[in-house]
């Protein structure tokens, strides 16, 4: 088991200059030996299997002799086994390469009748003298998730501080934004007398501010009037009035007509455009009636009517008296 306190392997960066140098510097027979000094050799592998039966077995040493002849005889074998997976010296011939070995950890399968079942495990990179581990892809996206996950926490713990309530504006993160004016105004509030100081919550003066924080305050303004805009179309958006309003009395309602759709733009007739004519002058009353004047005595009598004659004919006449004369 190994140390907890140990750093891991994919954290660390071994080299040893001494060892390197004893061995003619790393070429293409001396990389795999060099990486057996370090920590992230098995020695469990083929690999130190054949190099201690090489070294004790005369017949054998020749194996550790070049790169070809050692790689050749762990094809031979099954298990596991580290193998130069890339060579930038392309097996000694480029005398100039970039310097960059890439050592294989892999697990070789015999298959009878077909060719060995390879699967790689870890990959390691020799940089001129230094070893370096290969992370695997879940150590990445580890790191890299533990990265977000905590600036998404210091992002929180910033905004949590942040917001404040008032009445007149509810939760705010940011304090309100005073009325921008011109600077005119601005040099008479800031001249004005200590009598007319204006009263505690009122808006102060903004000429004491930047340009930019003007322009900033404006944005947050706006961005408040937007956000109260959209909670009362959330709010209200659903109501609306009746398209067939009711009319009447209580008991006696009547469901009016809709209004008439008017047809689309393209089917509408142009009207002539409206003559304009001169208001109509007021005319004066002048045929005033005369007054009545009472008939004169030689004036023409009226003529008489039915009526007049039947009510002289109803007048009973008086008797007539008898006159007599003497004899």
């Amino acid at each position: 088991m190994a140390n907890p306190k140990e750093p891991l392997l994919d954290e660390i960066q071994w080299k040893a200059p001494p060892l390197a140098m004893s061995m003619g510097g790393i070429t293409t027979n001396t990389v795999l030996p060099y990486f057996y000094e370090s920590p992230f050799f098995d020695a469990t592998s083929n690999n130190a299997t054949i190099t201690t039966q090489a070294t004790h077995n005369p017949a054998l040493f020749y194996l550790i002799q070049t790169r070809e002849a050692f790689e050749g005889r762990l094809r031979t074998m099954q298990g596991l086994e580290f193998a130069v997976a890339h060579d930038p010296s392309d097996k000694g011939t480029k005398v100039e390469n970039s310097g960059v070995w890439v050592i294989r950890k892999q697990n070789r399968r015999k298959r009878p009748g077909q060719e060995d079942e390879i699967i790689p495990l870890n990959s390691y990179y020799v940089v001129g003298e230094n070893i370096y581990m290969a992370s695997s892809l879940g150590n990445i996206l580890g790191a890299r998730l533990l990265t977000m996950v905590s600036s998404l926490s210091k992002a929180i713990e910033t905004a949590a501080a942040l917001p404040s309530f008032t009445p007149a504006l509810g939760h705010t993160y940011l304090p309100p934004a005073p009325k921008t004016g011109n600077s005119a105004v601005n040099m008479q509030m800031s001249q004005t007398s200590k009598e007319s100081t204006p009263m505690p919550g009122t808006q102060e003066s903004t000429s004491t501010k930047p340009p930019s924080q003007l322009l900033l305050d404006q944005d947050l303004q706006s961005t408040q009037l937007i956000r109260s805009s959209l909670n009362l179309s959330l709010r209200y958006g659903s109501e609306y009035m009746d398209d067939n309003p009711l009319v009447g009395e209580p008991g006696s309602f009547i469901i009016t007509k809709s209004r008439e759709v008017p047809p689309p733009a393209s089917q509408q007739k142009p009207r002539p455009a409206p003559i304009a004519t001169r208001a109509p002058t007021p005319q004066v009353k002048t045929d005033i009636p005369e007054p009545k004047r009472k008939p004169s005595m030689g004036a023409e009598k009226s003529p008489t009517t039915p009526s007049t004659k039947e009510k002289k004919a109803r007048r009973k006449s008086r008797p007539a008296t008898s006159v007599t004369t003497p004899e």
